[in-house]
């Protein structure tokens, strides 16, 4: 059995953000450089499976992973 981390939930005041967007606003990484690494090295999750588009359009409900944590898109 894993131990997943709990989901958190954050507001993005909106319907749509790119995913490296979100990484920022969300906190879990600081600069566009980090977040273009961490995408292209495959280490940023979406809804559970690897995603290495910075640009992809991420939907309300949408939990992306990144080291451990997990975060949801809320509108």
């Amino acid at each position: 059995m894993t131990n997943q981390a709990p989901i958190e939930d954050v507001s993005i005041g909106g319907e749509v953000i790119r995913l490296g967007q979100f990484l920022k606003f969300a906190g879990l990484l600081d600069t566009g450089g980090n977040v273009k690494e961490a995408v292209i090295d495959g280490d940023v999750t979406v809804n559970g499976e690897v995603d290495r588009r910075r640009g992809r359009q991420l939907q309300p409900g949408d939990v992306v992973g990144f080291e451990g944590r997990r975060v949801r898109v809320c509108p």
